[in-house]
């Protein structure tokens, strides 16, 4: 059996956040050993290199976008990394880098998956919805606006950048953790249809059924793209973000996630964003999230069958 390749593909970029700091987050992962994590478990790795763009100009928003000629040129390199990498049967993993990349890197998948005529199924774990748009946004900042973009709610040269819109619809996602929405955001994701496990249901239901019920009717047709913010994770063991919300998952709880979606044995693509190592306890966090990735590859307590 041929060994699956895993690439790493770094965004160095905070051109889509309110607070600097994530341009140092692929850095900050490397240095945590995230490519040995994952070779440990017989994977072959392959890190890319860094995909390059404008730096952050620090201006405020025009038109309701902050930086957004900037945000496009980083998301049509992310794209066209992401989408090189998975035409040649690789399993990429973007390491950001604030979230407005998650645009470049799940429209490269939704272009994929039209080709290889794969279902799409997008697990987005994060604090925010970020379903903003410019008429919505309190800041600006459009990392608070990727899943909005992504379902066709956006400028153009984020909308379109899959070469089809919407990139993705609403019942492709499921978004899990979810605890910061703006006013007006609460409406349009309502309107969107968009499954959405906040806390109070995790609080209610449990991780577990909150996992099956994101991971049901996955099957050999379904590419499953994993979107993790690390302000997903309650601050209290994850400090290192820009926009920290307390009351999120505990350490075991996120854990669980990761080893779910193992045991599906679909994982195929994978975001990993905001973090913000200027903010950072001795790289506590990005150690954190390596941590989860070797569970998302397949780290467990015991074999399990």
């Amino acid at each position: 059996m041929q060994t699956q390749t895993v690439s790493l593909i770094g965004a160095p970029t905070d051109i889509g956040a309110g607070t600097p700091g994530a341009r140092m987050g692929p850095e900050a992962l490397r240095v945590a050993g995230i490519a040995d994590a994952i070779a440990r478990f017989g994977f072959a790795v392959h890190d890319i290199g860094n995909v390059s763009g404008p730096p952050n100009p620090g201006q405020p928003p025009v038109d309701g976008f902050r930086h957004l000629p900037e945000v496009i040129a980083w998301n049509r390199a992310v794209h066209d990394a992401i989408h090189g990498e998975l035409a040649a049967d690789r399993l990429p993993i973007l390491l950001g880098g604030d979230h407005s990349l998650a645009v470049g890197s799940i429209s490269a998948v939704a272009r994929h998956c039209r080709a290889r005529q794969k279902k799409l199924r997008v697990l987005w774990f994060d604090a925010h919805a970020d379903f903003n748009t410019a008429a919505l946004t309190p800041s600006g900042n459009l990392h608070g606006m990727p899943v909005a973009s992504l379902c066709g709610f956006g400028p153009p040269g984020l909308v379109d950048l899959a070469g089809f819109v919407p990139a993705m619809r609403a019942r492709d996602i499921r978004q899990i953790g979810i605890r910061s929405v703006d006013a007006g955001e609460k409406r349009l994701v309502h309107d969107a249809g968009i499954e959405v496990f906040d806390m109070r249901f995790i609080d209610e239901m449990g991780m577990r059924h909150t996992m099956d019920l994101a991971l049901a009717l996955i099957g050999p047709d379904t590419h499953l793209h994993v979107s993790l913010d690390v302000d997903f994770l309650d601050p209290d063991i994850a400090p290192g973000v820009g926009t920290t919300v307390r009351g999120g998952p505990t350490y075991r709880e996120a854990q669980l996630c990761m080893e779910m979606i193992a045991d599906s044995g679909r994982l195929a693509s994978l975001d990993v964003v905001e973090l913000n190592p200027a903010l950072d306890l001795r790289n506590r966090t990005a150690e954190l999230a390596v941590d989860l990735i070797e569970s998302l590859f397949g780290k467990s307590t015991l074999m399990r069958t």
